[in-house]
Order: C-alpha cells, then structure tokens, then sequence
C-alpha cells in the first residue's frame, strides 16, 4: 500500500479540519498530517502520495504558510509521487477566484515530476470563476464550508473513494 502524507495551510481551521476528515476517512495517523506552517518541507520524501490543502484569501491568494513552504518543494524533485489537491474557499463571496489557491498548487508543482489525481466534476458547485477548473473540472476537491457545509461530508467521501480508487 502507497504512503500517504496530507500537508495543509490553514489560518481559521477549516483547511485543517478537511485534512483531518480526509486522514479519518483514509485511517491515516496523525504523523502523516502536517501544517505547512511548521513543517519541514523533507517531511514529503517519505511519502508515494502527496495531499495538500490550501484555503484561498482575498481576491485568489494562497494561504500564508504555503509561502514559504511551497517554493522549498518546487525544488524537490516528486517524480513518482502522486499529488492530490484540495482547498476551501468562500464561492458566494468570491465566486470569481473561489478556491484558487488549489489551483495555484496544482500549477505551481507542474514541472516537479509528480503526476496529478482527484480531479473532481464542476457540477454542482455555484461559483463565476476559478483558477482551480482545468478543462472543465476542477483540479481537486472543492469545499465551501462557508455556504454548503451540508455538502461537504458527501464530497469528501466521494473524493476519498475515488482516490482510492486512483492509487
């Protein structure tokens, strides 16, 4: 079975709360969930999969912590690593840029040899705009615990699945 490694930024706990209802649904332990905001970015060499997490603020920017830990793990080289990305965001509010820190991970580690999984189905979600939506889907698994938290337990054990699925 591949190693699985979840690494978030969260600033309210919302992204950490996602994480920690992926690991659950994945029976991952808590040393395999990481805050970007204290991790050592070698903390990925370990792991075949990669989770990362990112909430989206103001108009499209990425969660703080992944500031300083995002340009350390461009320069490591991922190849054969699997990636998975999800984030959190406000699509009432900012439903022109509503989760687009997921996309910016996703754009940011392209040439990092890693190979994507988890795309999701835009359907379903009320938002304008996103840099997150790649052909069509989005790239990751989109939550709005701001205005469709009723949603989000459906969503993430459909995500988790389909990783699973994936791996």
């Amino acid at each position: 079975m591949k190693k699985i490694g979840i690494f978030y930024g969260s600033s309210t706990g919302t992204t950490e709360d996602i994480a920690q209802r992926i690991a659950k649904k994945l029976g991952l332990q808590p040393a395999d969930i990481h805050n970007v905001g204290d991790a050592n970015v070698q903390a990925v060499i370990p792991y075949d999969v990669l989770i990362l997490g990112s909430s989206t603020w103001g108009v499209g920017d990425l969660q703080d912590d992944w500031e300083d830990f995002l340009p350390k793990l461009k320069k490591l080289d991922l190849s054969g690593k699997v990636v998975a990305v999800f984030g959190t965001g406000d699509a009432s509010s900012f439903s022109d840029s509503f989760c687009d820190a997921m996309g910016t991970l996703y754009k940011e580690l392209q040439q990092s040899g890693c190979s994507f999984c988890g795309a999701v189905s835009v359907e379903g979600y009320s938002f304008d705009d996103s840099a997150a939506v790649v052909d069509g889907q989005w790239v990751g698994l989109a939550i709005d615990e701001i205005n469709e938290s009723r949603l989000t337990d459906s969503r993430i054990s459909q995500w988790v699945e389909e990783l699973g699925n994936a791996l």
